[in-house]
């Protein structure tokens, strides 16, 4: 069962990858992603990480309450 539970978190987050433009973006380029992701995580660790994490959070929540808007007919 703890596999199966890995395995769909794993799909989630590549979702968010997704989602976030950035397969496109790097026009599916593994090494350009994953470099990409070791830059933000290398930013989530420096002097100031509580208030890049912060940042990321709040915009994230506002993306994710954006979606879920429903939307309205004119």
């Amino acid at each position: 069962m703890q596999r199966r539970e890995r395995t769909r978190h794993l799909i989630e987050l590549g979702g968010l990858v997704q989602k976030a433009g950035l397969v496109e973006l790097t026009d599916d380029d593994r090494a350009t992603l994953y470099g990409a992701l070791l830059d933000l995580a290398g930013r989530a660790r420096g002097d100031d990480a509580g208030d890049v994490l912060a940042l990321w959070k709040r915009r994230g929540k506002r993306a994710f309450d954006a979606e879920a808007e429903p939307l309205i007919d004119s």
